[in-house]
Protein backbone atom coordinates (compact mmCIF):
# COMPACT_ATOMS: atom_id res chain seq x y z
CA UNK A 1 0.00 0.00 0.00
CA UNK A 2 0.93 3.96 -0.76
CA UNK A 3 2.71 5.25 2.64
CA UNK A 4 0.87 8.29 3.79
CA UNK A 5 2.78 11.39 3.46
CA UNK A 6 2.40 14.50 5.91
CA UNK A 7 0.19 17.34 5.07
CA UNK A 8 1.46 20.30 2.89
CA UNK A 9 -1.42 23.04 3.88
CA UNK A 10 -1.25 25.66 1.43
CA UNK A 11 -2.49 29.18 1.38
CA UNK A 12 -3.99 31.34 -1.55
CA UNK A 13 -4.41 34.73 -1.28
CA UNK A 14 -5.81 37.94 -3.81
CA UNK A 15 -2.41 39.71 -5.42
CA UNK A 16 -4.54 41.64 -8.79
CA UNK A 17 -5.22 40.44 -12.08
CA UNK A 18 -4.17 37.20 -13.85
CA UNK A 19 -2.58 37.45 -17.25
CA UNK A 20 -0.62 35.34 -19.64
CA UNK A 21 -0.62 32.71 -22.07
CA UNK A 22 -0.37 29.14 -20.38
CA UNK A 23 -1.11 25.25 -21.23
CA UNK A 24 -2.23 22.60 -18.83
CA UNK A 25 -0.99 18.71 -18.58
CA UNK A 26 -2.09 16.32 -20.88
CA UNK A 27 -5.49 14.80 -19.96
CA UNK A 28 -5.46 12.17 -17.37
CA UNK A 29 -7.87 10.18 -19.10
CA UNK A 30 -5.92 9.43 -22.00
CA UNK A 31 -3.11 9.46 -20.60
CA UNK A 32 -4.69 6.10 -18.40
CA UNK A 33 -5.42 4.51 -21.66
CA UNK A 34 -2.90 5.19 -23.48
CA UNK A 35 -0.17 3.27 -21.23
CA UNK A 36 -3.03 0.45 -21.02
CA UNK A 37 -3.57 0.09 -24.75
CA UNK A 38 0.38 0.25 -25.26
CA UNK A 39 0.56 -2.77 -23.16
CA UNK A 40 -2.47 -5.00 -25.00
CA UNK A 41 -0.92 -4.11 -28.67
CA UNK A 42 1.58 -5.84 -30.19
CA UNK A 43 4.84 -3.62 -31.12
CA UNK A 44 6.02 -0.09 -29.64
CA UNK A 45 3.39 2.55 -28.84
CA UNK A 46 5.22 6.09 -28.61
CA UNK A 47 3.51 8.71 -26.40
CA UNK A 48 3.90 12.43 -26.39
CA UNK A 49 2.09 14.41 -24.27
CA UNK A 50 1.61 11.47 -21.11
CA UNK A 51 0.52 13.71 -17.51
CA UNK A 52 3.21 12.75 -15.33
CA UNK A 53 1.17 12.84 -12.25
CA UNK A 54 1.57 10.37 -10.06
CA UNK A 55 -2.06 8.55 -10.29
CA UNK A 56 -0.73 7.84 -14.36
CA UNK A 57 2.89 6.84 -13.29
CA UNK A 58 1.02 3.85 -11.14
CA UNK A 59 -0.22 2.85 -14.19
CA UNK A 60 3.03 3.14 -15.86
CA UNK A 61 4.10 0.62 -13.14
CA UNK A 62 1.12 -1.57 -13.71
CA UNK A 63 1.72 -2.35 -16.91
CA UNK A 64 5.87 -2.92 -16.63
CA UNK A 65 4.74 -5.41 -13.47
CA UNK A 66 2.33 -7.17 -16.60
CA UNK A 67 4.80 -8.18 -19.11
CA UNK A 68 5.31 -4.44 -21.26
CA UNK A 69 8.50 -2.79 -21.56
CA UNK A 70 7.66 1.04 -20.50
CA UNK A 71 10.44 3.57 -21.74
CA UNK A 72 10.55 7.64 -20.29
CA UNK A 73 12.54 9.21 -22.98
CA UNK A 74 11.58 13.01 -22.17
CA UNK A 75 8.63 14.90 -20.47
CA UNK A 76 5.95 13.85 -21.97
CA UNK A 77 7.37 11.41 -23.98
CA UNK A 78 7.60 7.60 -23.62
CA UNK A 79 7.26 3.99 -25.46
CA UNK A 80 5.54 1.22 -24.52
CA UNK A 81 6.32 -2.21 -26.21
CA UNK A 82 3.16 -4.25 -25.68
CA UNK A 83 2.14 -7.96 -25.37
CA UNK A 84 -1.29 -8.14 -26.81
CA UNK A 85 -4.55 -9.12 -25.68
CA UNK A 86 -3.84 -12.54 -23.80
CA UNK A 87 -0.22 -12.02 -23.33
CA UNK A 88 -0.51 -10.70 -19.86
CA UNK A 89 2.33 -11.77 -17.40
CA UNK A 90 1.27 -12.36 -13.74
CA UNK A 91 2.86 -9.83 -11.55
CA UNK A 92 5.25 -10.28 -8.60
CA UNK A 93 3.67 -8.49 -6.29
CA UNK A 94 0.50 -5.75 -5.28
CA UNK A 95 -0.33 -3.53 -7.90
CA UNK A 96 -0.23 -0.31 -5.89
CA UNK A 97 -2.11 2.47 -7.63
CA UNK A 98 -2.58 5.14 -5.04
CA UNK A 99 -4.70 7.39 -5.52
CA UNK A 100 -5.93 6.29 -8.85
CA UNK A 101 -9.46 5.50 -8.98
CA UNK A 102 -9.58 5.03 -12.93
CA UNK A 103 -5.87 3.38 -13.29
CA UNK A 104 -6.88 0.56 -10.97
CA UNK A 105 -11.00 0.64 -12.39
CA UNK A 106 -9.34 0.08 -15.96
CA UNK A 107 -6.64 -2.20 -14.97
CA UNK A 108 -9.00 -4.55 -13.55
CA UNK A 109 -11.08 -5.08 -16.51
CA UNK A 110 -7.84 -5.61 -18.06
CA UNK A 111 -6.21 -8.34 -15.90
CA UNK A 112 -9.87 -9.67 -14.14
CA UNK A 113 -10.57 -11.26 -17.95
CA UNK A 114 -6.62 -12.84 -18.19
CA UNK A 115 -5.94 -16.27 -16.52
CA UNK A 116 -3.67 -14.56 -13.97
CA UNK A 117 -4.23 -13.79 -10.54
CA UNK A 118 -3.37 -9.94 -9.67
CA UNK A 119 -3.73 -7.93 -6.23
CA UNK A 120 -5.21 -4.53 -6.48
CA UNK A 121 -4.04 -1.94 -3.36
CA UNK A 122 -3.86 1.70 -3.05
CA UNK A 123 -3.78 4.57 -0.50
CA UNK A 124 -6.24 5.60 2.29
CA UNK A 125 -8.38 7.61 -0.31
CA UNK A 126 -8.52 4.53 -2.77
CA UNK A 127 -9.26 1.73 0.31
CA UNK A 128 -12.66 3.97 0.37
CA UNK A 129 -13.99 3.69 -2.87
CA UNK A 130 -16.70 1.29 -4.09
CA UNK A 131 -15.11 -1.57 -6.73
CA UNK A 132 -18.36 -3.27 -6.92
CA UNK A 133 -19.68 -1.61 -9.35
CA UNK A 134 -16.77 -2.74 -11.24
CA UNK A 135 -16.53 -6.48 -10.20
CA UNK A 136 -20.30 -7.06 -10.33
CA UNK A 137 -19.89 -7.18 -14.64
CA UNK A 138 -16.66 -8.86 -14.19
CA UNK A 139 -17.71 -12.26 -12.43
CA UNK A 140 -20.85 -12.16 -15.11
CA UNK A 141 -17.75 -12.30 -17.64
CA UNK A 142 -16.04 -15.41 -15.48
CA UNK A 143 -13.63 -13.40 -13.27
CA UNK A 144 -13.04 -14.74 -9.36
CA UNK A 145 -12.86 -12.78 -6.68
CA UNK A 146 -10.55 -14.31 -4.64
CA UNK A 147 -10.34 -11.19 -1.57
CA UNK A 148 -12.18 -8.11 -1.05
CA UNK A 149 -12.35 -5.94 1.89
CA UNK A 150 -16.17 -4.72 2.71
CA UNK A 151 -18.49 -3.11 -0.12
CA UNK A 152 -15.94 -4.27 -2.73
CA UNK A 153 -12.95 -2.42 -1.54
CA UNK A 154 -9.28 -2.56 -1.91
CA UNK A 155 -6.98 -4.64 -1.03
CA UNK A 156 -8.72 -6.99 -3.12
CA UNK A 157 -7.61 -10.32 -5.59
CA UNK A 158 -8.71 -11.57 -8.64
CA UNK A 159 -8.46 -14.28 -10.67
CA UNK A 160 -9.36 -14.53 -14.87
CA UNK A 161 -10.80 -16.97 -16.24
CA UNK A 162 -9.31 -19.34 -18.74
CA UNK A 163 -11.62 -17.58 -21.34
CA UNK A 164 -13.70 -14.56 -20.85
CA UNK A 165 -17.15 -14.97 -21.25
CA UNK A 166 -18.63 -12.16 -23.49
CA UNK A 167 -21.78 -10.01 -22.18
CA UNK A 168 -24.10 -7.62 -22.66
CA UNK A 169 -24.11 -4.98 -19.67
CA UNK A 170 -26.18 -2.54 -19.04
CA UNK A 171 -24.32 -0.13 -16.35
CA UNK A 172 -25.85 1.29 -13.84
CA UNK A 173 -24.71 4.95 -13.29
CA UNK A 174 -23.13 7.31 -15.73
CA UNK A 175 -19.79 6.07 -15.54
CA UNK A 176 -16.76 5.80 -18.05
CA UNK A 177 -14.61 3.84 -15.56
CA UNK A 178 -17.37 1.09 -15.70
CA UNK A 179 -17.65 1.30 -19.51
CA UNK A 180 -14.27 0.87 -19.96
CA UNK A 181 -13.50 -1.76 -17.85
CA UNK A 182 -15.99 -3.72 -19.40
CA UNK A 183 -14.89 -3.03 -22.83
CA UNK A 184 -11.34 -3.57 -21.71
CA UNK A 185 -12.28 -6.93 -20.25
CA UNK A 186 -14.40 -7.67 -23.57
CA UNK A 187 -10.79 -7.43 -25.70
CA UNK A 188 -10.22 -11.30 -24.30
CA UNK A 189 -13.66 -12.63 -24.50
CA UNK A 190 -14.95 -14.17 -27.76
CA UNK A 191 -17.83 -12.66 -29.82
CA UNK A 192 -19.46 -9.55 -28.86
CA UNK A 193 -19.00 -7.44 -25.56
CA UNK A 194 -21.83 -4.90 -25.33
CA UNK A 195 -22.33 -2.06 -22.92
CA UNK A 196 -25.26 0.09 -22.54
CA UNK A 197 -25.24 3.33 -20.96
CA UNK A 198 -28.18 5.78 -20.19
CA UNK A 199 -26.43 8.88 -20.38
CA UNK A 200 -23.23 9.15 -22.76
CA UNK A 201 -19.79 9.55 -20.68
CA UNK A 202 -16.27 10.66 -22.42
CA UNK A 203 -15.36 8.38 -25.39
CA UNK A 204 -11.44 8.44 -24.81
CA UNK A 205 -11.83 4.72 -25.11
CA UNK A 206 -13.95 3.68 -27.86
CA UNK A 207 -11.92 6.27 -29.86
CA UNK A 208 -8.52 4.23 -28.39
CA UNK A 209 -10.49 0.95 -29.22
CA UNK A 210 -10.42 2.14 -32.92
CA UNK A 211 -7.03 4.00 -33.06
CA UNK A 212 -5.50 0.39 -31.97
CA UNK A 213 -6.94 -1.72 -34.51
CA UNK A 214 -10.46 -2.75 -32.54
CA UNK A 215 -14.05 -3.67 -34.58
CA UNK A 216 -16.29 -1.35 -32.14
CA UNK A 217 -19.83 -0.15 -33.12
CA UNK A 218 -21.43 3.13 -31.43
CA UNK A 219 -25.16 3.47 -31.87
CA UNK A 220 -27.49 5.93 -29.87
CA UNK A 221 -29.53 4.36 -27.35
CA UNK A 222 -32.62 6.29 -26.19
CA UNK A 223 -32.89 9.75 -25.54
CA UNK A 224 -29.35 10.57 -24.15
CA UNK A 225 -27.92 7.00 -24.27
CA UNK A 226 -25.35 4.82 -26.34
CA UNK A 227 -24.95 1.46 -27.32
CA UNK A 228 -21.06 0.01 -28.15
CA UNK A 229 -20.51 -3.58 -29.10
CA UNK A 230 -16.92 -4.34 -29.37
CA UNK A 231 -15.68 -7.49 -30.87
CA UNK A 232 -13.59 -9.68 -28.93
CA UNK A 233 -9.88 -11.10 -29.11
CA UNK A 234 -8.32 -8.49 -31.80
CA UNK A 235 -5.07 -8.61 -32.12
CA UNK A 236 -4.05 -4.84 -30.99
CA UNK A 237 -0.94 -3.26 -33.27
CA UNK A 238 0.99 -0.65 -32.00
CA UNK A 239 0.05 3.05 -32.90
CA UNK A 240 1.20 6.68 -32.00
CA UNK A 241 -0.50 9.07 -29.63
CA UNK A 242 -0.40 12.01 -28.66
CA UNK A 243 -2.28 13.29 -25.31
CA UNK A 244 -4.03 16.47 -25.86
CA UNK A 245 -4.36 19.10 -22.72
CA UNK A 246 -6.65 18.20 -19.70
CA UNK A 247 -9.80 19.77 -19.92
CA UNK A 248 -9.96 19.26 -16.02
CA UNK A 249 -7.16 21.12 -15.01
CA UNK A 250 -7.93 23.59 -17.36
CA UNK A 251 -11.01 24.13 -15.57
CA UNK A 252 -8.93 25.55 -12.70
CA UNK A 253 -6.95 28.72 -14.70
CA UNK A 254 -10.66 29.18 -16.59
CA UNK A 255 -12.61 29.36 -13.53
CA UNK A 256 -9.49 31.54 -11.58
CA UNK A 257 -9.56 34.26 -14.62
CA UNK A 258 -13.05 34.42 -14.36
CA UNK A 259 -13.36 35.63 -10.27
CA UNK A 260 -10.35 37.43 -10.30
CA UNK A 261 -11.37 41.02 -11.37
CA UNK A 262 -9.47 42.39 -14.18
CA UNK A 263 -8.41 39.32 -15.09
CA UNK A 264 -7.45 37.97 -19.39
CA UNK A 265 -5.50 35.05 -20.14
CA UNK A 266 -5.06 32.62 -22.97
CA UNK A 267 -5.46 28.36 -22.22
CA UNK A 268 -4.04 26.51 -25.47
CA UNK A 269 -4.86 23.41 -26.92
CA UNK A 270 -8.14 22.70 -24.15
CA UNK A 271 -9.80 19.17 -25.01
CA UNK A 272 -12.74 20.32 -26.97
CA UNK A 273 -14.34 16.83 -26.80
CA UNK A 274 -18.27 17.54 -26.61
CA UNK A 275 -18.71 14.82 -23.91
CA UNK A 276 -16.23 16.66 -22.15
CA UNK A 277 -17.79 19.94 -22.70
CA UNK A 278 -20.19 20.49 -19.64
CA UNK A 279 -18.25 23.09 -17.47
CA UNK A 280 -18.04 25.35 -20.70
CA UNK A 281 -21.48 25.35 -21.83
CA UNK A 282 -22.48 25.81 -17.96
CA UNK A 283 -20.49 28.77 -17.05
CA UNK A 284 -21.08 30.30 -20.82
CA UNK A 285 -24.84 29.99 -19.43
CA UNK A 286 -23.53 32.03 -16.53
CA UNK A 287 -22.75 34.81 -18.58
CA UNK A 288 -18.75 33.92 -18.62
CA UNK A 289 -16.56 36.15 -21.42
CA UNK A 290 -14.91 33.12 -22.62
CA UNK A 291 -13.55 33.29 -26.78
CA UNK A 292 -12.38 30.48 -28.91
CA UNK A 293 -9.44 32.17 -30.33
CA UNK A 294 -8.07 28.74 -32.23
CA UNK A 295 -9.03 25.54 -33.16
CA UNK A 296 -7.04 22.09 -33.71
CA UNK A 297 -6.84 18.60 -33.81
CA UNK A 298 -4.63 16.57 -31.50
CA UNK A 299 -4.34 13.29 -31.38
CA UNK A 300 -7.90 12.39 -33.04
CA UNK A 301 -9.55 14.76 -30.47
CA UNK A 302 -10.84 18.66 -31.32
CA UNK A 303 -8.93 20.93 -29.10
CA UNK A 304 -9.18 25.02 -29.00
CA UNK A 305 -7.44 27.74 -27.39
CA UNK A 306 -9.82 29.47 -25.52
CA UNK A 307 -9.37 33.43 -23.99
CA UNK A 308 -10.67 34.07 -20.70
CA UNK A 309 -11.55 37.37 -19.31
CA UNK A 310 -13.11 38.40 -15.97
CA UNK A 311 -16.28 39.49 -15.96
CA UNK A 312 -20.25 39.10 -14.00
CA UNK A 313 -21.56 35.67 -13.85
CA UNK A 314 -25.39 34.92 -12.54
CA UNK A 315 -26.61 31.55 -11.50
CA UNK A 316 -28.11 28.90 -13.07
CA UNK A 317 -29.71 25.53 -12.85
CA UNK A 318 -27.43 22.80 -13.90
CA UNK A 319 -29.50 19.71 -15.54
CA UNK A 320 -28.73 16.31 -14.19
CA UNK A 321 -27.89 14.75 -17.36
CA UNK A 322 -25.05 17.27 -17.80
CA UNK A 323 -23.13 15.89 -15.23
CA UNK A 324 -20.90 12.73 -17.04
CA UNK A 325 -19.66 15.75 -19.19
CA UNK A 326 -18.17 17.55 -16.45
CA UNK A 327 -18.47 15.24 -13.26
CA UNK A 328 -15.08 16.25 -12.43
CA UNK A 329 -15.64 20.31 -12.75
CA UNK A 330 -18.55 20.62 -10.02
CA UNK A 331 -16.09 21.47 -7.44
CA UNK A 332 -14.64 24.55 -9.33
CA UNK A 333 -17.64 25.15 -11.02
CA UNK A 334 -19.10 25.63 -6.97
CA UNK A 335 -16.84 28.21 -6.50
CA UNK A 336 -17.78 30.12 -9.64
CA UNK A 337 -21.03 30.01 -8.19
CA UNK A 338 -19.77 31.89 -5.43
CA UNK A 339 -18.63 34.72 -6.91
CA UNK A 340 -22.18 34.76 -9.19
CA UNK A 341 -25.13 36.61 -8.85
CA UNK A 342 -28.22 35.11 -7.81
CA UNK A 343 -28.22 31.10 -6.89
CA UNK A 344 -26.69 28.31 -8.47
CA UNK A 345 -28.27 25.14 -8.51
CA UNK A 346 -26.52 21.93 -9.66
CA UNK A 347 -28.87 18.99 -9.54
CA UNK A 348 -28.06 15.01 -9.51
CA UNK A 349 -24.36 14.80 -8.18
CA UNK A 350 -24.57 11.63 -6.62
CA UNK A 351 -21.49 10.71 -8.14
CA UNK A 352 -19.90 13.15 -6.19
CA UNK A 353 -20.19 11.10 -3.33
CA UNK A 354 -18.38 8.35 -4.43
CA UNK A 355 -14.98 10.02 -5.85
CA UNK A 356 -11.71 10.36 -4.17
CA UNK A 357 -13.70 11.99 -1.45
CA UNK A 358 -17.28 12.67 -0.30
CA UNK A 359 -16.74 15.60 -2.70
CA UNK A 360 -20.71 16.60 -2.18
CA UNK A 361 -20.14 17.02 1.25
CA UNK A 362 -16.29 18.41 0.95
CA UNK A 363 -17.49 21.22 -1.33
CA UNK A 364 -20.55 22.43 0.89
CA UNK A 365 -18.21 22.38 3.77
CA UNK A 366 -15.21 24.69 1.72
CA UNK A 367 -17.51 26.67 0.81
CA UNK A 368 -19.22 27.03 4.36
CA UNK A 369 -15.36 27.78 5.33
CA UNK A 370 -15.21 30.45 2.61
CA UNK A 371 -18.55 32.13 4.42
CA UNK A 372 -20.53 31.08 1.41
CA UNK A 373 -24.38 30.33 1.79
CA UNK A 374 -25.12 26.84 0.27
CA UNK A 375 -27.25 23.36 1.26
CA UNK A 376 -27.53 20.19 -0.10
CA UNK A 377 -30.59 18.78 -1.05
CA UNK A 378 -30.97 15.78 -1.95
CA UNK A 379 -28.59 14.71 -4.52
CA UNK A 380 -28.52 18.57 -5.71
CA UNK A 381 -25.95 21.58 -3.99
CA UNK A 382 -27.41 25.11 -4.16
CA UNK A 383 -25.23 28.02 -3.79
CA UNK A 384 -25.81 31.08 -3.24
CA UNK A 385 -23.58 33.33 -5.16
CA UNK A 386 -22.11 36.60 -3.33
CA UNK A 387 -21.98 38.96 -6.18
CA UNK A 388 -18.15 38.61 -6.16
CA UNK A 389 -17.60 39.58 -2.66
CA UNK A 390 -16.79 36.46 -0.86
CA UNK A 391 -15.00 36.73 2.33
CA UNK A 392 -12.62 34.10 2.36
CA UNK A 393 -10.82 33.45 5.71
CA UNK A 394 -11.11 29.83 6.19
CA UNK A 395 -9.55 26.42 6.38
CA UNK A 396 -10.55 23.88 4.25
CA UNK A 397 -10.47 20.07 4.75
CA UNK A 398 -9.62 18.38 1.56
CA UNK A 399 -9.89 14.72 2.82
CA UNK A 400 -6.66 13.65 0.26
CA UNK A 401 -8.69 14.79 -2.87
CA UNK A 402 -6.54 16.87 -5.01
CA UNK A 403 -9.81 18.76 -6.42
CA UNK A 404 -11.01 20.18 -3.59
CA UNK A 405 -7.60 21.18 -2.98
CA UNK A 406 -7.30 23.14 -6.06
CA UNK A 407 -10.87 24.43 -6.17
CA UNK A 408 -10.68 26.38 -2.89
CA UNK A 409 -6.87 27.44 -3.73
CA UNK A 410 -8.51 29.06 -6.97
CA UNK A 411 -11.29 30.18 -4.74
CA UNK A 412 -8.38 32.25 -2.28
CA UNK A 413 -7.01 33.90 -5.45
CA UNK A 414 -10.15 36.03 -5.29
CA UNK A 415 -11.69 36.10 -2.07
CA UNK A 416 -11.18 38.60 0.16
CA UNK A 417 -9.22 37.16 3.19
CA UNK A 418 -7.03 34.31 1.64
CA UNK A 419 -7.94 30.44 1.97
CA UNK A 420 -6.02 27.70 3.08
CA UNK A 421 -6.56 23.81 2.60
CA UNK A 422 -5.44 21.19 5.13
CA UNK A 423 -3.40 19.54 2.27
CA UNK A 424 -1.84 20.26 -0.68
CA UNK A 425 0.79 17.23 -1.78
CA UNK A 426 -1.83 15.25 -3.39
CA UNK A 427 -1.86 18.42 -6.33
CA UNK A 428 0.92 16.27 -7.65
CA UNK A 429 -1.54 13.19 -8.26
CA UNK A 430 -3.10 14.83 -11.56
CA UNK A 431 -1.89 18.67 -11.51
CA UNK A 432 1.84 18.65 -10.38
CA UNK A 433 3.08 22.18 -12.08
CA UNK A 434 -0.39 23.64 -10.70
CA UNK A 435 1.21 25.95 -8.04
CA UNK A 436 4.02 27.16 -10.66
CA UNK A 437 1.58 27.55 -13.42
CA UNK A 438 -1.32 29.24 -11.20
CA UNK A 439 1.76 31.83 -9.86
CA UNK A 440 3.14 32.26 -13.20
CA UNK A 441 -0.16 33.82 -14.11
CA UNK A 442 -0.15 36.44 -11.62
CA UNK A 443 -1.50 34.19 -8.64
CA UNK A 444 -0.14 34.18 -4.83
CA UNK A 445 -0.23 30.33 -3.66
CA UNK A 446 2.51 28.85 -1.35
Amino acid sequence: MAHAQPPIPVTARSRGPLAGRVRVPGDKSISHRSLIFGLLAIGETRISGLLEGEDVMRTADAARALGAIVHHDSPGSWRVRGVGVGGLREPGGVLDFGNAGTGSRLMMGVCGAHPITTVFDGDASLRKRPMRRILDPLELMGTTIVSQEEGGRVPLTLRGPKEAVPITYRTPVASAQIKSAVLLAGLAAPGETTVIETEATRDHTETMLRHFGADVAVSPDGAHGRRIVLKGQPELQAAPIVVPTDPSSAAFPLVAALIVPGSDILIESVMANPLRSGLLTTLREMGADISVESEANEGGEAVATLRVRAGVLKGVTVPPERAPSMIDEYPVLAVAASFATGTTRMRGLQELRVKESDRLAAVEAGLKAAGVTCAIEGDDLVVEGRDGAVDGGGLVATHLDHRIAMSFLVMGLATRQPMTVDDGAMIATSFPSFIALMNGLGGDIA
